[in-house]
């Protein structure tokens, strides 16, 4: 696995950073599809607005087909919605066809409708090693190390051996449907968008391998292709040091 670090002084430096790789990686994809699994968040709700508002013109929105890493079970006006989110910030704005938008349907059953999503996937992104594999999935990193919404009390999604599953918010108890770890870490690429202070200390300990990071979601990501880390100032904390490259704000290294 190569891994990339990408830094920026600020939420909007970062996701500015992002959205030039993500431009990138599209159009450098072989074929007239990239498949793009997106996340909810306050960092990639300023990505969204942005790709709306500044990116309209450079993004090649017919190759993309969109897909969600995970959903609460809300209906889709829901403010609590990652595909409301979405939908209000950047679709509604660009007119995007419904024909490449493939929401979880939150409004539903989770046992059905994890199994339903888990089927489409399987029928429409293209298969590598038994599982599917996205061109790009985004992730966020929660203050408990979730990613996706697989949190640290529900480590058994990491290893499932089913495309999706069904998570439960550990204080809310609202339940949701996300993308499984071996379906995540059999992606093209794997992208986490993080900013603030609060992420620092989780950030600092993945990346280092601390001794209490197996115990954070986020730390189980591998993909077999590359996996980008996209974060602010204030997440870096102690780390400022590990941007060696000026020019492009990036620091790589094998794992």
């Amino acid at each position: 696995m190569n891994q990339y670090i990408h830094t920026g002084k600020s939420p909007e430096d970062i996701v500015n950073i992002f959205a030039v790789h993500l431009i990138s990686w599209i159009n450098e994809t072989a074929g007239d599809t990239f498949h793009l699994a997106l996340s909810g968040g306050r960092t990639p709700s300023l990505l969204f607005s942005l790709l709306a508002e500044k990116y309209s013109r450079e993004v090649p929105w017919q190759k993309i087909h969109f897909w969600w890493g995970d959903e609460r079970m809300v209906a889709p006006y829901d403010e609590e919605s990652n595909f409301g989110m979405v939908n209000k910030l950047l679709f509604w704005k660009l007119g995007q066809s419904p024909g490449r938008i493939h929401r979880i349907k939150g409004e539903g059953d989770p046992i059905g409708e994890s199994k339903r999503y888990g089927l489409e996937i399987k029928s429409l992104v293209p298969m590598s090693n038994n599982w599917p594999e996205f061109d790009l999935i985004m992730l966020g990193l929660g203050d408990d190390g979730h990613t996706a919404s697989i949190f640290p009390d529900q480590m058994q999604l990491i290893e499932s051996e089913e495309i999706t599953g069904i998570a439960y918010h550990p204080v809310t108890g609202q339940p949701r449907v996300t993308l499984t770890g071996k379906v995540i870490n059999n992606a093209k690429r794997v992208a986490f968008l993080i900013s603030g202070e609060s992420k620092a200390g989780i950030f600092d300990e993945i990346i280092h391998y601390s001794k209490g990071a197996s115990n954070y979601p986020a730390s189980h990501i591998h993909p077999v292709g590359e996996l980008h880390w996209f974060v602010d100032e204030d997440c870096l904390g102690r780390n400022k040091n590990i941007t060696t490259s000026p020019k492009n704000q990036t620091s790589s290294f094998r794992q």
